[in-house]
């Protein structure tokens, strides 16, 4: 039996990157070539460090000309995500196309679905002057209490009012903000069809394990390469595979609402190195004592926190689950 290693702040870095990527390389040619028999690879870009590792890999496994790239912005989009994607792309020689999606979200009305739940808890709000966002108001990771979620609007003069959002509000601005991810889902799996290919996720460990993910969204692939990496080792991937420093130094966004917002605003409540080492020892088992030690923290905030990944680990169980079939068995 393999003794475990003692707990370390470095314990989360991969130690050979090259064997690393190779073996997902070759595992990605066996499952899209041989058990899926496609030809290739479809990726959806956005100029994020996750699509782009994932985009490198799948250059790298079937060679630029059998992989294409889509950036499929729509009007909340930040302009910096098509210029970076389209720099990746051509980086690693990959052909890109653009599909705008604005037209399919305004058809899904995704827009007026949110903009009508926004306007219930700030009457004032108008989508052409102001901009929206939510995010956690309460953090609740190292406390016994769940999360809370806001509501900020930014007007055009810069001014911002933010208040707690109602869970009825808030359920229907994530819903109707999630058609974006399913019509680039849609969009991703019309091209792969088309061309005989696979379509490649880009969740990483934490967007898999904690629920921050769209079922049939983002959450919908053929494989996904990057799916048991924590986002420490998706960056050191990036660093090796040669991916733009644009986009390795570039701050996680949701790129979701129309105002700026990081993916630890709105959801991790911790940046993604500390995430990873606190994650690491919940998951492998490492007594809180021995992580608040070396992480300088109590053994009761580190416990609290691992109750609180539990939590989410639990309640997110939904979206990782197939559809449930085993109904009569004849």
């Amino acid at each position: 039996m393999t003794q475990k290693r003692p707990f370390s702040k470095e314990i989360i870095q991969l130690d050979n990157i090259e064997t690393v990527v190779n073996e997902i390389v070759m595992k990605l040619r066996q499952d899209v070539l041989e058990k899926l028999r496609l030809n290739g690879a479809v990726v959806g870009i956005s100029g994020g460090i996750d699509s782009s590792v994932c985009l490198a890999l799948s250059a790298k496994a079937f060679g630029p000309e059998k992989v294409l790239g889509i950036m499929m912005p729509e009007k909340d989009s930040s302009p910096d995500s098509e210029m970076l994607a389209q720099k990746l792309a051509d980086k690693f020689g990959v052909r890109s196309i653009k599909e705008m999606i604005t037209p399919a979200l305004s058809g899904f009305r995704c827009y007026e679905l949110r903009d009508e739940a926004v306007k219930r808890v700030f009457p004032e709000y108008h989508p052409e002057t102001h901009k929206m966002k939510i995010g956690i108001k309460q953090s609740g990771l190292f406390t016994s209490l769940p999360p809370m979620f806001s509501l900020t609007i930014v007007d055009s003069d810069g001014n911002q009012k933010e208040k707690l959002l109602p869970v009825k509000e808030y359920l229907q601005i994530v819903a109707a903000s999630n058609f974006k991810q399913r019509t680039r889902m849609s969009m991703l799996y019309y091209h792969a069809e088309s061309l005989h290919y696979a379509v490649i996720g880009t969740p990483n460990k934490h967007e898999q394990e904690q629920g921050f993910f769209v079922k049939y969204g983002d959450g919908g692939a053929d494989v996904m390469p990057i799916g048991n990496l924590y986002k420490t080792q998706v960056y050191q991937l990036a660093a090796y595979l040669g991916v733009p420093e644009e986009i390795i130094k570039r701050t996680p966004t949701t790129d979701t609402y129309s105002a700026e917002q990081t993916q630890e605003e709105f959801f991790y409540q911790l940046p993604f190195d500390l995430m990873d080492r606190f994650w690491y020892g919940y998951e492998n088992g490492y007594p809180a004592g021995e992580v608040a030690e070396v992480m300088g923290e109590t053994e009761e905030r580190v416990l609290a926190l691992y109750r609180n990944f539990e939590r989410k680990r639990k309640t997110t169980e939904y979206l990782r689950m197939p559809p449930i079939r085993d109904y009569y068995q004849s």
